[in-house]
């Protein structure tokens, strides 16, 4: 767990480690896998599968404009990492959807 809030922390000092946790029990298996674990930038089916199982089934989002202009927003951010870690993905994007608190 402790590695997934270091990673979270990078870009998000105040990260909440309950938060992280949620998103760690919410992914559940597939952080096993090291390719499940990652996210793709450049894969649009990657990107399309981020917005319909995270940021509208889990984070309640209807406007998917509006999701998809975050999901690159966070892709801009993290660009620096060859390798995004999926929870801290995940965590920017509902952080700026306002949604952490849905968590």
């Amino acid at each position: 767990m402790s590695e997934y809030l270091d990673d979270v922390k990078r870009y998000d000092a105040d990260a909440s480690a309950e938060k992280v946790d949620r998103i760690v029990k919410h992914l559940g298996i597939a952080l096993r896998s090291r390719d499940a674990s990652l996210v793709s930038c450049s894969d649009p089916s990657e990107l399309d599968r981020v917005r319909e199982k995270w940021c509208n089934k889990k984070l309640g989002s209807t406007n998917d404009a509006g999701a998809d202009e975050i999901i690159a927003r966070v892709c801009s951010e993290m660009s620096g990492d060859r390798n995004k870690n999926r929870v801290t993905f995940y965590y920017l994007v509902a952080k700026y959807m306002g949604k952490l608190s849905d968590l």
